[in-house]
Parts: C-alpha cells; structure tokens; sequence
C-alpha cells in the first residue's frame, strides 16, 4: 500500500504576482527498487504508461530493472539484464523506452581496463519487456573508448538513439589512457533501430561536443531533433540543437549564446520536451561564474528559438528536467542546493511558484533527479543518497 501525504501547495497558474492559483498535491509512493539502487530513469509512452528503470547493485552483479505505475503502485520489478563487468556512473544512467509494447533499454558495459573503455549497449523486447534479447553493441568502431549518455526514444515504428562517441579520443595502443587523457575529440552521433535492436541508419551529426554532459532528443512535426552540450575552440560549451530535415541533418545551430567558457565537462546536460512544433528546453550555465537554469521555447520545431527565461532561486547545480503541458506551459525541475524543485513556466515568460519535491544532497551519489507526466500527474524520482535507495513521488495538477 502506498504511503502518502499531501501538502497545502500551490502553483500559480501565470506569473507569481498573479492571484489565480492551483492548488497541487505531491504524494510520497513506495519505491520498487530495492537496496543500493540508483541510477533511475522515467519514461512516459504514448498510451500514459509510466515505466521507472534503475540499477542494483547489491551484489557484485548489477541489476537492470524496471517497473510499470498502475493507479499510483509500482508493479513488482522486471529484470532486464544483469553483468558483472558494468560501468556505473551517477550521470550516465541507463534507460528504457517502449512504443506498442516494444521495448528497447541501454547500458554501459565495460569494454577493456581505461576507466572509460565502455560501450553501449541494447536489448530489446517484443512482449512488453517481459523477455528481452540478448543484448549488442550499438556501435561500430570497435574502440576501447568512452560511448554513453544516450538519450532513446520512439520514432515512428523505430527508435531514435544519440550518444556521445568517444572513437576519436584514443589513438592505437593508448586505449588505457585516463579521462583526461583524450587525443580527439568527442562527437555526437546518431542511429535509427528497429523493434529487434537492427540499425538502419546512423550518422555523426557534430565531431566536437563536450565530453560528460548528457544528450537530449525529441521528436517534432517537423522530425527529429537533438540538443546537446556543444564545445568550441575556444571552450565555449553552450547548447547546440541539431534536426534531421529531408533525410539530412542540419548543422549545429546555438539556441542561445551564454559564452561559458569553461576548460572541463560540467556534467550538467540538457533536456527538452516537445508537442507539434512547439519546443521547450532547460539547461544549466554558469557564464563568469553565475549559475543559472534556463528555459528556451520554440514554435517552428527548433528553427528558431525565443528568449531565455531564467527559473532558478539564485543556488542552483542544475540536473534539470521538463515536460510540456500545452503548447504554452511547461514543468521544470531543478536541483536548488541539495533540494529539487518545479516550477510552471509559459511561454510569454511568466512563472509560477516553485515548490520543493524532496531534499536530496548536492553530491554526486544522488544523481539526477527524473520527472515524467501521465494525464494530469507528474512523477518524481531521484536517488536518496543517505539510504542508497531510489525515492519516488507524484505531484497531481488538478
């Protein structure tokens, strides 16, 4: 039975001077993941089904599971791989992602002794991830080098996946060389896969991006994009967008300029949501040493962007998340500190009042907090860092 409470919020349905508001209930739910788990990963299909997938770790094997929300439970967890020879990383995590009871999930695992010798790998399911297939390596270069935050939705009957390639940072014999240790640079590709795991295509879309940040993607009316952490000559490190227009990938355009000239990854990605052509985006920057997390919208499917509009409280370390509930509004959260927080955003730049989901730890043990929407209800989850657990919480909208 699920634990809950309720809690006397509101979020202003416009900008916060305005007195209209919504009142808005955050339920706390039992968590299916059992002992030092961590790494989750929300993911809302088409139908409002709401799947959570992590990683265990309380033996010397990991554990790749996932559970589905039926009327605010989890179901009994799913196993969908398991390996002795993993990579695990707070910011890296694995994911899942379905369309018509097709499933397709990413991990990492180990491909030679670099710290960052790992390769992508995927696993499918045709049978609602009842049984999943044994799994392949997404990519082709057959280098012991870094390939991961991966990000993987649907598209169309198939799959779109990005990660970020590391096959141009190592040359021959210096494969156990260190993260800092690169000789290239990293590049973001792309790959469409069908429901089996096959790949049909896949292209490098920007042969220099930053080395850690996670990718974002998201399908428009206009096709697919990807937003991503690019890296100039320079080490400016602002957010790029890519999106496939006739067949062919367009070249790295900024959404906006905020100059962060920064000499190493910040490991603090986008994220981006869509419906039709309209786009919202948040991201974390810290130009001159200001952190902030943005939100940017667009209405021609990333062609074209409008003004940044700043939502944090003045201490953010970013990890953000959205969703959009209309054209109009989106959900943002963000870490403030150690707490995570969301916040209602419209499109003409007005806000609402952030509230506090959970209290975490600014560490890099508790991860990246994830939000997901079904219906009216948002979900939370995040890596409770003090009992090695995975927490989870819904907030609904009505």
């Amino acid at each position: 039975m699920n634990k809950f409470f309720t809690l006397s919020l509101f979020l202003l349905a416009g900008c916060s001077s305005s007195k209209e508001s919504q009142p808005v209930a955050i339920h706390q739910m039992d968590s299916p993941a059992g002992n030092s788990s961590g790494e989750p990963h929300l993911f809302t299909d088409d139908s409002g089904n709401v799947y959570l997938s992590w990683i265990e770790k309380a033996t010397k094997r990991g554990e790749f599971k996932f559970s589905i929300l039926k009327d605010q439970q989890w179901s009994q967890p799913i196993l969908i791989d398991s390996g002795s020879n993993w990579f695990v990383n707070w910011a890296d995590y694995p994911m899942i992602a379905s369309s018509k009871e097709k499933f397709v999930a990413h991990y990492l695992e180990k491909s030679g002794e670099g710290t960052y010798a790992y390769d992508v790998k995927i696993t499918t399911s045709l049978d609602s991830g009842k049984t999943w297939k044994s799994a392949s390596i997404l990519h082709d270069d057959g280098k012991q080098a870094e390939h991961g935050f991966v990000s993987l939705i649907p598209y169309g009957d198939n799959f779109l996946v990005t990660w970020l390639d590391g096959r141009n940072t190592v040359m021959e014999g210096m494969e156990n060389m260190n993260h800092e240790g690169h000789h290239g640079a990293m590049s973001l590709r792309a790959a469409i896969i069908d429901t089996d795991g096959n790949k049909l295509n896949e292209w490098e879309l920007d042969n220099k991006t930053c080395d850690c940040c996670q990718t974002t993607a998201a399908i428009t009316e206009n096709g697919p994009i990807v937003i991503y952490r690019d890296r100039s000559d320079e080490e400016i490190r602002d957010m790029s967008i890519v999106r496939l227009v006739n067949g062919e990938w367009t070249p790295p355009q900024s959404i906006f300029q905020d100059n962060w000239k920064i000499a190493g990854c910040p490991v603090n990605g986008p994220r981006t949501a869509s419906i039709g052509n309209t786009l919202a985006t948040a991201w974390f920057s810290a130009p001159e040493n200001k952190a902030m997390v943005n939100i940017i919208f667009s209405t021609d499917g990333g062609t074209t962007f409008g003004k940044p509009i700043r939502i944090d409280e003045g201490n953010p370390i970013g990890r953000v998340d959205i969703v959009l509930l209309d054209t109009e509004t989106a959900m943002v959260s963000w870490m403030e500190g150690s707490d995570i927080k969301v916040v209602k955003v419209k499109q003409d730049g007005s806000k609402g009042q952030a509230i506090t989901i959970a209290s975490s730890s600014g560490g890099r043990s508790s991860g990246f907090p994830q939000m997901t929407k079904s219906g009216n209800t948002l979900i939370f989850a995040w890596t409770d860092d003090r009992e090695k657990s995975i927490k989870t919480a819904s907030l609904t909208l009505d």
